[in-house]
């Protein structure tokens, strides 16, 4: 595997990324990873490598840039994690996202044409704008436990769904205060409503988290197994 640690420039600064793609068999096509509240670390690095094993150049950005190059919850706490995920809006990461999709046209080791997306907790609903401020671009994109996917903010992802090209999935955990059952089923209504190609899904006994190895508590192997099927499956589909 190649993995490197870029500095990818936007419009509002340097945004460290770890990318990872396979050493043979390129280019790849590209995959974005959206990373969860506690930011980027090697946690998710790991689950990137994993990705792209399968055969994706995969990009994981630190969101935070804006403000810190590196956040470490254990040292600076959840106030802080808040603060940084407040800080950040559907809008900006869209602006990210553009930035990423540049460079990678730019990289001879990834693959032209369309890319997959993905977010957890906190990115899903990026993940979800995403799918819709770049249509032509993303063919597949997921939410696992992602949190205001619906909601009455003026900027809830839903509103622009209709924009949507992409496949989407997005996968839920039974128990989920970030991510309550009534948002799901609101969210779920709506998408009835559209020509979205969409699936829903519960993972029973699981609560928000549950895909991440070191979510003390809060892992669950089996469905985060599940979880790694959905998302190989669903790029091989689309992309």
């Amino acid at each position: 595997m190649i993995n490197r640690e870029i500095d990818i420039p936007t419009s509002a600064g340097s945004m460290n990324t770890f990318i990872t793609h396979p050493e043979e068999e390129g280019p790849h096509p590209v995959v974005l990873f959206l990373m969860d509240a506690p930011g980027k670390r090697a946690e998710l690095h790991d689950m990137a490598n994993r990705l792209a094993t399968a055969g994706y150049y995969v990009m994981l950005p630190n969101l935070y840039y804006r403000r810190v190059r590196e956040f470490k919850i254990q040292e600076s706490g959840r106030d802080a994690m808040h603060e940084l995920m407040a800080s950040l809006s559907n809008a900006m990461v869209c602006e990210d996202v553009r930035s990423l999709i540049e460079f990678a046209d730019q990289d001879a080791a990834a693959r032209d044409g369309k890319l997959g997306c993905v977010g957890y907790c906190m990115s899903g609903p990026f993940a979800f704008a995403a799918a819709a401020a770049f249509p032509d671009r993303i063919a597949a994109s997921a939410s696992f436990h992602g949190v205001y996917l619906y909601s009455d903010r003026a900027d809830s992802p839903h509103l622009d769904a209709e924009k949507i090209k992409a496949e989407m999935y997005f996968g839920c955990a039974e128990t989920d205060e970030y991510a309550p059952k009534e948002m799901v089923d609101n969210l779920e209504s709506y998408l009835a409503t559209t020509n979205i190609n969409s699936r829903i899904e519960w993972y029973p006994g699981t609560e928000h988290g549950f895909v991440f190895p070191k979510r003390e508590g809060k892992y669950h192997k089996e469905s985060a197994e599940r979880h790694w099927e959905r998302l190989f499956a669903l790029y091989r589909r689309c992309l």
